[in-house]
């Protein structure tokens, strides 16, 4: 029986995580090495923008969810010890699994060797990961108690600004556990959750995280190729043939969620897709394995990131006002990591362009100070409209599309397709 749950780690995958299992009446201990965020937290504010963790963290904080200072305190007594920690890029694409392992050590060092205790990464990490990096890390360690500690690889699959509800209302809960010890505490912690609840090996649950993730990644960038041949053909109506591309009653078991993926933009971003993709097309090239498809994903996400910068700079006069509208990387959200935008401004900036203004309703300040690029910032997208001679939609918000529809008095490069009546490509410069 589950006597407790630590998460360590409370940035978008952990603090769910917490809540969520709060949510379902478990007792749930909480952990971050970051001092700032645990602050944040203890006084009931997000770190960061996702609908209706708010109020799970002012229903739950010091009743089902408490913060913890350190992870020996954290996992005492505790039946499973999630590790929601990063597993960012490395400078070849690999994931970084320092952190991960540094936690797991952590853990190790800090349990009752009396109690059994289950390790579950819930962390992205290559196939292969648990099985042949965490247990022998484990096994090696000097406590005993490493020896005794089961491992569970548990993926997520949330999407940011929907994350409460997916974690609440999934539509499958993979379990990656070689033991039946494992198995038992995973299935009771899953068990309030109206889902089915697949039982795999711990690699098999690493690479299903992938398979995910990369074939989103892939619908991306198929789109975003497809509307650059379509750009080079000229008459082709970007938007409105995608969406009849979308009619196909194959896309009909989930058609809002899978079509957003086959639609064109300017380029995947976030912390997952950019991630998980370049790790796993790492993972390919370290085991020799010639993954054309994923290297050409790769590809195609920077290629059409310059074909936004020649559609914009085709349209712009050297010395004219440039307008951004968007720096999260999708709408509903304030996470500019790895966002188009990042890319795309400092392709301006390369290119000599110095009179650049932006907005996003929710990640200005968050791009500003990640980034500190030499540019201007709107107190609001009207303002940004005005003050351009060009403006630019990165990030299809509804306040962009409801504020440009039907504008004509300045040129608008739609990047994501978005405005009604969309912007006939074959009067746009080619990419």
């Amino acid at each position: 029986m589950i006597q407790a749950i630590t998460v360590i780690g409370l940035g978008f995958v952990g603090l769910t995580t917490a809540l969520g299992f709060a949510e379902k009446s478990f007792r749930v201990r909480g952990v971050d090495k970051d001092s700032r965020r645990l602050a944040r937290l203890a006084a009931g504010q997000l770190p960061f923008h996702e609908p209706g963790l708010d109020d799970a963290l002012r229903r739950h904080l010091g009743k089902g969810f408490l913060l913890t200072p350190g992870i020996a305190e954290a996992v005492r007594g505790s039946s499973l010890v999630f590790l929601c920690v990063g597993t960012p890029s490395g400078p070849d694409g690999d994931a970084d699994l320092s952190i991960l392992l540094q936690a797991a050590r952590e853990v190790v060092a800090a349990i009752d060797d009396v109690a059994p205790v289950v390790l579950v990464i819930k962390s992205t990490v290559p196939p292969g990961t648990t099985r042949d990096v965490v247990a022998p890390l484990l096994r090696s360690l000097p406590d005993a108690a490493g020896e005794s500690v089961a491992l569970a690889a548990n993926p997520e699959f949330l999407r940011e600004g929907c994350a409460w509800d997916d974690f609440l209302r999934p539509d499958r809960v993979v379990v990656g556990v070689d033991d039946d010890r494992g198995w038992a505490l995973l299935a009771e912690a899953y068990a309030g959750f109206a889902a089915p609840v697949e039982r795999v090996t711990p690699t098999e649950a690493e690479f299903i995280k992938y398979l995910s993730n990369t074939l989103l990644a892939t619908l991306i960038s198929f789109a975003n190729e497809m509307s650059m041949i379509a750009g080079r053909v000229g008459g082709i109506d970007i938007r409105r043939t995608f969406g009849i591309l979308h009619g196909d009653k194959r896309w009909h078991g989930a058609p809002a969620a899978m079509a957003s993926y086959a639609f064109p933009g300017c380029g995947f971003g976030g912390y997952c897709l950019p991630k998980d993709t370049q790790a796993i097309a790492h993972l390919a090239r370290r085991l020799g394995v010639e993954a054309g498809l994923l290297e050409q994903v790769i590809a195609t996400n920077a290629a059409i990131k310059r074909a936004a910068i020649d559609r914009i700079t085709a349209t712009a006069g050297p010395a004219q006002m440039i307008g951004i509208l968007g720096l999260s990387f999708k709408p509903e959200s304030d996470d500019v990591r790895e966002s188009p935008s990042l890319d795309i401004i400092a392709g301006l900036l390369e290119r000599g362009y110095r009179r650049i203004v932006a907005h996003d309703p929710m990640a200005t300040a968050n791009f500003a100070e990640s980034y500190r690029l030499p540019i201007e910032y709107g107190q609001s997208a009207r303002e940004v409209v005005d003050c351009s001679d060009v403006v630019v939609i990165a990030t299809a918000w509804c306040e962009y599309v409801n504020l440009l529809t039907g504008v004509a008095d300045k040129p608008v490069v739609d990047l994501r397709h978005c405005l009604k009546p969309p912007i006939d490509d074959a009067e746009q410069p080619t990419p």
